[in-house]
């Protein structure tokens, strides 16, 4: 929890550096009632951060991102029955090889641990709220205008997502703080990763936000599924985790569902 608040603490810096440097970013200006209706998305983006780190620590990392994977699941289902915008019949039907994958990678996963798959699966609820609410805020008159560009509502989103977290981090390792700050000040790996991580993140994000803008909340979590294709094996190959045929396999296919789902409505209308 500490790293995952700092990490957004991380970002809070550079957004803030980005409307104090000169000609690089113009400040939003926002009401009060504008904060209040970005709330929603703020506590979503703050609880899902926090429930992927945990899901990282908690199991393999190759497992938490393969779990993670089917949040276009999450997304589809949100959008029909919360939202009020369905998806057809074939893109349904593509989220079988989504899921179906994510569960052969899963069996016999030497690594498995409840709490990753709880975590991971949490992450994917609230990541697939937070893009919906956050192209609800696009859509919403006056505030996109007081904002000004996106990369402003994912800035003040953060900002706000921090100040979430910082309860939380109090009530579950305040206890720690101590002791953490002294690692930080021996250990200049866990210094440079945290960091790095935060700015990372933070900008792999504000892209994420740009992508709703120009299509919707379900399209961003397929191109989010995308990639994790590269990051499963990647940090399989770097942790040293295993990575047997069955969950190559298992991948391979929930990878395949996603761009399925990304053109099945184009090759129908063909």
């Amino acid at each position: 929890m500490t790293i995952a608040s700092l990490q957004l603490g991380v970002g809070v810096i550079y957004a803030l550096f980005a409307w104090a440097a000169p000609d690089m970013r113009s400040a939003p200006s926002i009401t009060f009632d504008d904060v209040k209706a970005m709330v929603p998305v703020a506590f979503c983006a703050m609880m899902a951060h926090c429930a992927s780190v945990f899901a990282m620590s908690a199991g393999a990392v190759s497992f938490g991102q393969i779990v993670k994977a089917a949040e276009p699941a999450f997304a589809a289902v949100l959008s029909q029955f919360v939202y009020g915008k369905p998806i057809s019949k074939a893109k349904w039907l593509c989220l079988i090889p989504v899921i179906g994958g994510v569960i052969i990678a899963s069996l016999k996963e030497l690594d498995f641990a409840v709490s990753a798959l709880i975590a991971a699966c949490s992450a994917n609820l609230f990541a697939a709220f937070k893009g919906n609410e956050n192209k609800k805020l696009m859509e919403t008159k006056g505030l996109k205008d007081r904002l000004g560009t996106v990369g402003n509502q994912f800035a003040v989103t953060q900002i706000m997502a921090f100040i979430m977290s910082l309860p939380l981090l109090y009530l579950t390792e305040g206890s720690k703080w101590g002791e953490f700050r002294e690692t930080l000040s021996t250990n200049s790996v866990v210094k440079n990763n945290f960091l790095y991580s935060g700015l990372f993140f933070y900008g792999y994000n504000e892209l994420a936000t740009m992508t709703i803008k120009k299509t919707n909340a379900i399209t961003q979590s397929v191109a989010n599924t995308a990639k994790r294709v590269i990051v499963i094996i990647g940090v399989a190959l770097v942790m040293g985790e295993s990575l047997p045929a069955q969950k190559l396999v298992g991948s391979a296919i929930c990878i395949g569902g996603v761009m399925l789902y990304s053109i099945i409505d184009d090759l129908m209308k063909k």
